[in-house]
């Protein structure tokens, strides 16, 4: 089974300095990446198969994760319009 990446740099590449400046210098940033990054780990492993759970606790999972990329990007376009 093909698991499909969600972390951030695959979801928007063309972000990738501002991803790394605002986890640098962002400590909100930063914590809503590393939430994001463990709600995705943690999804991959159940979709892998590593760990069993029911379906509706990891359609929550999946929205969580969409829900912190939503904020994630909203900060991300927030830091590049400033620099604008």
């Amino acid at each position: 089974m093909f698991i499909e990446k969600h972390d951030l740099h695959h979801e928007f590449p063309e972000f990738k300095d501002e991803i790394r400046t605002l986890k640098m210098t962002d400590n909100h940033f930063a914590r809503l990446f590393k939430e994001y990054h463990d709600l995705d780990h943690e999804v991959i492993r159940i979709e892998e198969g590593v760990e069993n759970t029911a379906d509706d606790y990891l359609e929550g999972l999946k929205k969580k994760r969409l829900q912190h990329k939503d904020m994630l990007f909203a900060i991300i376009k927030k830091y590049q319009a400033s620099k604008a």
